[in-house]
């Protein structure tokens, strides 16, 4: 007798720890999925901005250089959101200037007339720029102080990244960018310049790091409307429910000679379209 209630109670002991470490396992994998899941909320409010949410995932991100963590959507390949932003674009007053930029009114364009105090990241580490990505980052920023505008952007390549406006550094990849658009009036801090792209030709990489800069400045996709002209594939959102306004001087349809198309080729020469100009100087 003794023994058979030893096993019973050993058998529901085991049955009992089985049930919890399955338990356990479940909570992880649910709270694993709930982290990277895009909400159908997030989905309409890409959409109504006149984003294509069509291969937008949720992804974890720590900044090597401020060891900050959290999550962002990224949207069109290279554009980082945070929920704050999202939130903070969808409630504000939204006036679109046509295909290539978005202005979102006291929060999402950089404040007129100042000055954009830019670090090339040089760290003797695996985020420090490398050689033909500072002669990139220079050639780069000479064509944003060539336009007529109210922006004036300086250069300093160093480590102490700290009091800058805009820092560009390197992440492991295949090649491209990814950056985020101002908040508050100030230029998106920090864009990642991905090490693959130094297999490319000093032109091309200069434009990968002009349009980057053009993103963190509040420039979106020239071909945010059909992605499928520069990448081949890429939904189509129309005007997304919200009125776009045409910036007067630059073309209806797609420019096939912008900085800012959403996908890069091998024969980039890393300079402004014309229309881009237009479009920045009508901005700044």
């Amino acid at each position: 007798m003794t023994n058979l209630r030893k096993g019973i109670t050993l058998a529901i002991a085991f049955v009992m720890t089985t049930l919890l470490m399955t338990s356990c396992q479940e909570d992880e994998m649910a709270n694993q999925v709930d982290n990277t899941v895009v909400s159908d909320q997030v989905i309409k409010q890409l959409t109504q901005l006149g984003f294509d949410p069509s291969d937008v995932y949720k992804e974890k991100f720590n900044n090597p250089l401020t060891g900050d963590q959290g999550f962002n959507y990224v949207v069109e390949g290279d554009i980082l959101i945070s929920q704050e932003q999202l939130d903070e674009m969808s409630n504000s007053e939204i006036f679109h200037t046509g295909k290539f930029a978005e202005q979102y009114r006291t929060s999402n364009l950089v404040s007129q007339n100042r000055t954009i105090n830019v670090i090339g990241y040089t760290a003797n580490n695996a985020n420090g720029l490398d050689s033909k990505m500072r002669t990139a980052l220079s050639w780069a920023i000479d064509n944003y102080n060539a336009l007529n505008t109210g922006l004036t952007f300086t250069l300093t390549f160093g480590s102490n990244f700290s009091p800058f406006d805009m820092v560009v550094y390197r992440v492991n990849g295949s090649g491209g960018g990814s950056a985020g658009f101002p908040s508050g009036g100030n230029p998106n801090k920090f864009i990642q310049i991905q090490s693959g792209t130094s297999n490319f030709d000093t032109n091309v990489v200069e434009h990968v790091i002009g349009h980057e800069i053009g993103h963190s400045v509040g420039l979106r996709h020239t071909d945010w409307f059909n992605r499928s002209f520069s990448c081949g594939t890429g939904g189509s959102e129309g005007t997304a429910g919200v009125g776009a306004i045409h910036i007067p001087g630059t073309p209806t349809d797609i420019d096939p000679n912008s900085l800012m198309l959403a996908c890069f080729s091998a024969n980039e020469d890393g300079e402004f379209g014309q229309f881009d100009r237009v479009a920045l100087e009508f901005l700044y």
